[in-house]
């Protein structure tokens, strides 16, 4: 069954300037799509005309009637006393009327009226309500709230008063709450940090129904969407596969349109220098050959011809290193840092040796820009000393890019900042793409990715041996991103670096430092290392409890008088009994702080060690029982 179905679409925004040129596709039941394209290439354009939000100059876009959709780019308006729970409930209320509503046709029943219309609606409601999950609305709340790291005061303060980041994450789990059939997402991971990203991840690719997703995160598009769809000059392009499967097709179809290319104009030059020989020996005294030759050249030009493949333009430009002398980037003693009440991180030390490439993440909060303003000076540490080498010259790309007169033209401000000629100034933003009349583009006009390349040109001028990033992909296309990829490959010195794109961690760190729980946690390896230690750690918590249990219940065991195995049957079924009514009131207690992250957490493990202690009991009942 067709979802949607996008037919003919065109529009223009100016006369002549076609964003989309006449697309069509289908999208089925079921279809997890990833939208790709160039920044402006006409992505969130088309969800705006598929939602209705937009008007296309031609075609249509019909969608499967009855279909709810669900789009996380437009936050409704909500009323001003409304908190971040309330907006959650909203998703909640089809199933809440239907609670209402059955207590309404219970009361009925309960008071003799046995309509046999009123049974059969208290059937239809009370199946629906089971299904829709309607007895366990208020976990299932806390489920995605956590899951998208939405912590209780959030939902508790005014959702007018969350940040725009905050109520795009909101908006989020209220889309999931929502018993909705297709998902249209623009950037869902914007926003998240690592761990609600996965959780993402693995939420979208469970979710049965429909996705279409506009993503510049590699890692999310590679999990959760099974084909491509990718926007390119008002075209569209389809790719059966994952991310990684449009990568290798995309190269290999214009490898194969490349070679058919060549092939098609070394024949055409063929052709051609047969006719221009052929009207040469007309012109010598054989005027019959200029028939051939004008043949030859009709031949030509009825030739289907493939069009010459374009390479996506990239940036020429290298980060400037200078040499590095002694055996020391960067040094923290005993640092520690609080903000109000919060720890951040306290009593670390950290060393830095030359060419390190180090991922400094964690969860939004933890305080991942405050060490990084720390180090640049920014920012002082509560007890310690960061410490930076004398031969150390550091350059700094912050998380939000700003200038010192954003009045100013991209040029002009290439020459006030980067202090250099015109010429210069030209022949640098040339190798960043501001080509041609983009250099007279105001500053304040650019996008977030263009100021963060802007900023990139200007950094990189100079000789620098210690390089910080935070968040350097944020609000970048996936060109973008991997002009910056190139650019980073080819520097050969220090690296320090935030971000939340799992891609860009991967390929470059071969540190990591992540900040939990009031500690940065040191990882002298990679990323894909890194999960592998990190889940060991979690499951060795896990397991402590349970092996702790074991040991003692084997030393009971040990000096366990013999008693016959009636007396051993009737104390194993007390123990039973008493373990079982802990295990109750763990499950109370996980419903009651089921708002509370980390108190569930703690219950979480307490529950597991008690079902494992009430497993043994029960083996333990077996054996002696037979």
């Amino acid at each position: 069954m067709i979802d949607i179905s996008v037919q003919n679409i065109w529009i223009a925004f100016e006369q002549g300037m076609d964003i989309l040129k006449g697309i069509t596709f289908d999208v089925t039941s079921g279809e997890h799509i990833g939208i790709l394209g160039r920044n402006g290439a006409g992505k969130t354009t088309l969800f705006k005309i598929i939602t209705g939000e937009l008007s296309a100059d031609e075609g249509q876009v019909v969608t499967a009637p009855g279909k709810r959709i669900g789009v996380l780019s437009q936050i409704p308006v909500y009323p001003e006393d409304y908190t971040g729970e309330d907006v959650l409930r909203t998703a909640q209320r089809r199933v809440m009327a239907m609670g209402k509503e059955m207590e309404q046709l219970e009361q009925r029943l309960s008071a003799g009226d046995n309509d046999p219309a009123i049974l059969r609606r208290y059937d239809f409601v009370s199946s629906e309500f089971l299904r829709l999950g309607g007895y366990e609305l208020q976990r299932f709340r806390d489920t995605v709230a956590n899951g998208l790291g939405i912590p209780k005061r959030q939902r508790e303060q005014l959702f007018s008063q969350l940040s725009g980041g905050e109520r795009t994450r909101m908006n989020l789990a209220r889309l999931i709450l929502e018993d909705t059939e297709i998902l249209l997402l623009d950037e869902p991971t914007n926003h998240l940090d690592m761990r609600a990203s996965e959780w993402l991840e693995d939420m979208i690719s469970k979710f049965k129904g429909t996705v279409l997703a506009i993503s510049h995160d590699r890692y999310f598009l590679d999990k959760a969407i099974s084909r491509v769809i990718e926007i390119e000059d008002g075209k569209t392009q389809f790719y059966s596969g994952n991310y990684s499967f449009y990568v290798e097709e995309k190269q290999r179809r214009y490898e194969e349109q490349l070679r058919q290319y060549e092939k098609e104009q070394a024949k055409i030059a063929q052709l051609q220098k047969a006719a221009d020989a052929l009207h040469l020996w007309a012109f010598m005294g054989n005027d019959k050959l200029h028939k051939r030759a004008f043949s030859i050249e009709k031949r030509i030009e009825r030739m289907n011809t493939t069009e010459k493949p374009r390479a996506q333009a990239k940036m020429k430009a290298r980060f400037s290193e200078k040499d590095f002398r002694g055996d020391e980037v960067m040094v923290a003693k005993s640092i520690s840092k609080s903000f109000h009440e919060k720890t951040l991180f306290g009593n670390t030390d950290l060393f830095v040796e030359p060419g390190e490439r180090i991922a400094l993440i964690g969860d939004n909060g933890t305080g991942k820009s405050t060490f990084i303003k720390m180090i640049m000076g920014d920012e002082l540490p509560d007890t310690g000393y960061i410490r930076v080498g004398p031969s150390i010259k550091t350059a700094y790309l912050p998380q939000i890019v700003e200038f010192k007169d954003e009045n100013l033209s991209v040029l002009e401000c290439m020459m006030d900042e980067g202090k250099c000629t015109q010429q210069q100034a030209r022949d640098r933003l040339a190798a960043y793409l501001f080509r041609g009349k983009d250099v007279f583009t105001p500053v304040e006009s650019l996008s977030g990715g263009e100021k963060s390349r802007l900023k990139l040109c200007i950094i990189m001028k100079g000789d620098i041996n210690f390089l910080i990033l935070d968040e350097p992909t944020n609000h970048l296309d996936i060109a973008s991103r991997e002009w910056i990829e190139d650019a980073v490959s080819d520097y050969g010195e220090t690296l320090l670096f935030v971000s939340h794109d799992r891609y860009f961690i991967s390929k470059f760190a071969t540190r990591i430092w992540e900040i939990r729980d009031g500690q940065i946690h040191d990882y002298r390896c990679g990323y894909e290392r890194y999960k592998v230690l990190l889940e060991r750690e979690l499951e060795g918590k896990k397991e402590a409890p349970r092996e702790q249990k074991k040991e003692n219940n084997s030393a009971q065991l040990k000096r366990k008088p013999q008693y016959s195995k009636e007396k051993q049957l009737s104390k194993l079924e007390r123990e039973i009994t008493a373990v079982e009514a802990k295990l109750r009131e763990n499950a109370a207690a996980q419903e009651e702080h089921s708002s509370d992250y980390e108190a569930l957490m703690e219950l979480t493990a307490e529950g597991e060690s008690i079902e494992a202690e009430l497993e043994e009991l029960y083996a333990r009942w077996e054996e002696l029982a037979q």
